[in-house]
C-alpha cells in the first residue's frame, strides 16, 4: 500500500517564531533556552526583520490602496505605527500602517464605470518639486514626490486635486516594511521562502552572543540562503526595454 501525503501547506504558519527560535538555537548548540535567551532571540529576529528593509523590495509587502483627494491638499500621509507619539499622530491614509514608500501612483477618474481611466503619475525628486514656481495650483495631479520620515511616510502631489470627487482619487502601489515579530505564538509575516535564511539568519546573530567561534560560519550559510530566496521573490514575466527612435532635423 503506497504512503500518502499529508496534503498540507502550513508548515510557514504552524512553525511559530518559538519553533524558529528553537531551531536557531540547536543550530549553535544550545539546547533548551532560558527565559532570558528566548528574549534575546526575539529581539534578535526583529533587528533581521529591519536588516532585511535594507535588502531591497520585497515583493509581498508590495500592496494597493487609493487616496481619496482633498480639493487644494498638497500632501497625504501614511504613519509608521498606531503607536508612535502623541495624540496628535492622527489616522494615517485608508487605516494603513508601515508604509515605507510609494512605488507608483495614477490618477484615477470615473472609477468602477465602464468609462474609468488611469493616468500615470511620474515621480519625481525633492529639487525637481522645490522647482515648481505655484505648488499650490489646482489641476489635474500629474507628478508625485515621496518623503520618508522616521514616523511616517508621505505623498505630495503636483497640481493639487480641483475638486474632492469621490469618483477620483490616487491609486498608488506602496512598500510596507516586516511586521515585528510579537508574541512566539505567532507566525513570522514572510513567505514560506524565506523561512531557511530567517532561520539561518537568527542563528547567526546569536552567534554572535553565544557561539562567536561559529559566527563566520553561520554567516555564510546565511547569505547563502537569503540570496536564493531573494533571487526567487518577485515575478517571473520577462521585461524588455525598447530603445526609443529618434530622427534630428537635418
Amino acid at each position: 500500500m503506497a504512503n500518502t501525503t499529508s496534503g498540507s501547506y502550513t508548515f510557514d504558519k504552524t512553525f511559530a517564531v518559538d519553533d524558529i527560535i528553537a531551531e536557531a538555537y540547536e543550530r549553535i548548540g544550545l539546547v533548551g533556552s532560558a527565559g532570558h535567551q528566548l528574549l534575546s532571540a526575539r529581539r534578535s529576529l526583529n533587528i533581521l526583520f529591519q536588516e532585511w528593509g535594507n535588502r531591497g523590495i520585497h515583493f509581498w509587502e508590495i500592496g494597493n490602496t487609493n487616496i481619496d483627494l482633498t480639493e487644494g491638499t498638497q500632501t497625504y500621509d501614511f504613519f509608521r505605527d498606531s503607536a508612535d507619539g502623541t495624540s496628535a499622530i492622527t489616522t494615517p491614509v485608508n487605516g494603513i500602517y508601515g508604509i515605507t514608500d510609494i512605488l507608483s501612483a495614477s490618477y484615477r477618474t470615473d472609477y468602477n464605470t465602464t468609462s474609468q481611466t488611469d493616468l500615470p503619475l511620474t515621480k519625481v525628486s525633492r529639487d525637481t518639486y522645490a522647482a515648481f514656481s505655484n505648488k499650490m495650483v489646482k489641476g489635474t495631479p500629474s507628478q508625485f514626490w515621496v518623503q520618508r520620515f522616521i514616523d511616517k511616510t508621505t505623498i505630495t502631489i503636483y497640481p493639487t486635486a480641483a475638486s474632492s470627487q469621490a469618483s477620483n482619487y490616487i491609486n498608488v502601489y506602496y512598500l510596507a516594511r516586516v511586521q515585528d515579530v510579537g508574541a512566539y505564538t505567532n507566525a513570522t509575516d514572510a513567505p514560506y521562502r524565506f523561512v531557511p535564511c530567517m532561520t539561518a539568519g537568527l542563528a547567526f546573530y546569536l552567534s554572535q552572543k553565544f557561539a562567536p567561534q561559529r559566527s563566520q560560519e553561520l554567516k555564510l550559510y546565511y547569505e547563502d540562503e537569503l540570496q536564493r530566496a531573494l533571487q526567487e521573490d518577485g515575478s517571473s514575466a520577462s521585461a524588455y526595454i525598447t530603445p526609443k527612435t529618434y530622427y534630428p532635423n537635418i
